[in-house]
């Protein structure tokens, strides 16, 4: 598999994508490359969509194993390629839709519980709406990233670009206590079970979960990083603050935010205003 001209950073998202798949395969009783039929790779891409992965995120993880698939059968390691007929989900020009200020501080609370797992589901979603972070950024974040008493933390994002990120008091407090708790020699804030960082599926998992049980439906990590950006826009931050925030190489992909703060503005004043509805 050729990765020359891949950053550090796709590389190393593209080993999570392949472990992840390798994962799924387990599931699926399969042990070796050459059983890796079609419908397994094709039933892989409706389960990251079931688990809420935006399609260019499912794409992403397709394209690494075609890129597997591909190297595989050059090498002759298999006999036909089985992912040639796949087809990653159809990407969207809209974005997802923003949760309210209210049904953020809900979710976050309900993430709240009187335990270790409680207390870093909490901690995790605080980050993610926040900092406005990617899934792949916030488990990246290592203990040497956080300045907790300035409340700046370091954010490796795409392009293995390096970006500073403010947080709030709510995010120190629970920082702090995952703090105190982490064992000594512990690298990441957000470590794994079997060493390592947070997995992205287990990510998922809690936003998930917090978010049903706050009574919000349709929320992925995206939802938390579009809220964050589509907030701040709101309340009055500039353009070019919010695309330095979110990591957004060109302006114009931050400007596809406009249109939906523009939403709710209008829905706002529809809502609010005694003179709004009715014929003029």
């Amino acid at each position: 598999m050729n990765t020359s001209g891949l950053s550090e950073h796709t590389i190393t998202n593209y080993g999570v994508d392949l472990a992840q798949f390798a994962e799924f395969l387990e599931t699926q009783g399969v042990s070796d490359v050459s059983d890796i039929a079609t419908g397994e790779i094709r039933a892989f891409v409706r389960s990251l969509s079931g688990y809420g992965f935006a399609p260019a995120s499912v794409g992403r993880k397709l394209s690494a194993i075609k890129s597997l698939m591909k190297y595989l059968f050059e090498e002759r390691i298999i006999e036909k390629d089985p992912s040639g007929r796949v087809r990653g989900p159809r990407r969207s020009d809209r974005l997802p839709r923003a949760m309210s200020v209210e049904q953020v501080s809900r979710m976050i609370d309900c993430a709240y519980d009187d335990d270790e797992q409680g207390l870093r589901n909490g901690a995790l979603i605080e980050l993610l709406y926040g900092c406005g972070l990617r899934v792949a950024e916030v488990v990246s974040v290592r203990w040497e990233d956080v300045e907790i008493e300035e409340r700046w933390l370091k954010v490796m994002g795409k392009g293995s670009k390096e970006r500073a990120v403010p947080f709030g008091s709510m995010a120190q407090r629970a920082l702090m206590g995952l703090k105190a708790l982490s064992m000594p020699g512990d690298e990441y804030v957000f470590p794994g079970k079997k060493g390592g960082c947070l997995t992205v599926r287990t990510v998922h998992r809690v936003v998930v979960a917090a978010a049903a049980k706050a009574g919000v439906n349709g929320v992925t990590p995206h939802s938390l990083r579009h809220s964050f950006a589509t907030h701040l826009l709101e309340g009055g931050a500039s353009l070019r603050v919010v695309q330095e925030l979110l990591g957004h190489e060109h302006l114009t992909t931050t400007q596809r935010y406009l249109r939906i703060t523009a939403q709710h503005l209008k829905k706002s004043y529809e809502s609010a205003h005694p003179r709004a509805g009715g014929d003029a």
